[in-house]
This record gives C-alpha cells, structure tokens and sequence, in this order.
C-alpha cells in the first residue's frame, strides 16, 4: 500500500485541482442576455415609430456577422412595413481594434442627421476599413461621401456626447448579458444565435406579431 501512496495522493491533488477550477469557471459564466423590461427604445431606429413589432440589435461595424445581418434586417424591415421597427445599439467589441472608432464616427454623422447613412457605408466597406492603418481618415472620406460637413464632422468626433452614447448603448447591452454580435432581441424576447438568420429572424417577427394579435381579440 506505502507503494501506492504517492501516486494516490497526486491523484487525490489533482482532482481537488480539477473541481476548483470547474466552480471557479463557472461562477465567472456571464448569464445569458435577457428580456429588457418595457418598450425598446433608442436613438436610432429604422421604420415607424408605433410599428407592433420592435428589433433590438446590438451590432459592432467590424463584425462581419453583422456587416452580413445588416442587409438582412433592412429588407425585413422594408418587407414588413409597416408592422416592423430596427432599433440599433452599439456593442463594439474590444477584440476589433478600429469597432470603437467605428461607432464614433456613425454617432458623429447622427449629429447631422445621417445615422443610417453612415451605418450602411461602413458595413459596405467594412472589409477596407476593417484592415486600414488609419481608419479614421477613410471615415472622414465617407463623411464626405455621403454630404456630410466634413469640418464639423471631426469635430463632433471628439464631442464627448458622441462617446456618451456609445457607451451608454455598450453598458445597456452589458446590463442584459450581451457578450457577442450580433445580438437580436425581438420584442424584447431574445433570438437564440443559432436562429440568427433570414429564416430564424422572420419566424420570431411573425411570432411576435401572432402574439400581438391574440392581444388584440
């Protein structure tokens, strides 16, 4: 038995290892993201205001998931109208070095009324940008390309509003358990990511609007 005793105990070791590392990785487990309570409001929305059925998406410009999902819901939006409504928030994520940049620069434009046309640019040229040395210049060049005041546009660039709201949307988005984009809610109830697609998304609107409409009898 004294022959075994060292091993059983490194084994006895490694297993007390083992467990504590399980508890400890899943008490850091961030809870998945949830219903918000209330009506989904924000800054920028696309489609009528009293429309039945809201999406939330918590989008970052330099995902590319997003860039694909952008096309997506923008047709949803015109094929439902108008029934259906997009409301965006930033969740850049660190990982993407120029995604914060990128925020910024769609909430400068929103100063001059331009949100969606910046929105639209920046995920069309998502894969020029996304690679650039100096981001931020090509971002000035979209400005211009969609009639924007170039002058005032850098300076609303460092306007500390411009940042507020992009943090704002990033800490909402914290605060329902958002880790990753896109993220869609669908009249506040949560589209699982594997359903994150035309067919998936389409499915929780009619859904909603099923559910609306039972309300209303």
């Amino acid at each position: 038995m004294k022959r075994y005793l060292p091993f059983i105990i490194v084994v006895a070791v490694a297993l007390i290892t083992l467990g504590s590392g399980f508890a400890l990785y899943r008490s850091k487990k961030l809870p998945a993201p949830t219903a918000a309570s209330g009506v989904a409001s924000g800054t920028h929305v696309r489609g009528k205001a009293d429309a039945t059925v809201t999406i939330e998406e918590f989008g970052d410009f330099q995902c590319p998931p997003c860039g694909m999902m952008s096309g997506v819901l923008h047709k949803l939006v015109d094929d439902y109208r108008p029934r259906l409504r997009l409301v965006f928030h930033h969740f850049p994520l660190a990982v993407h070095a120029h995604a914060r940049e990128a925020a910024l620069a769609a909430e400068a434009a929103h100063q001059q009324g331009k949100f969606w046309e910046m929105h639209d640019v920046l995920y069309k040229e998502q894969s020029l940008w996304s690679i650039a040395s100096d981001a931020p210049t090509l971002f000035v060049g979209y400005a211009k390309s969609i009639g924007l005041d170039v002058d005032r546009f850098k300076k609303d660039l460092a306007e500390r509003e411009v940042a507020e709201r992009v943090d704002a949307d990033q800490k909402l988005g914290s605060s329902r358990g958002v880790t990753s984009t896109p993220t869609l809610f669908v009249n506040n109830v949560l589209v699982p990511a594997n359903q994150i697609g035309p067919d998936g998304i389409k499915k929780a609107i009619d859904t909603a609007l099923a559910e609306k409409g039972k309300e209303k009898r």
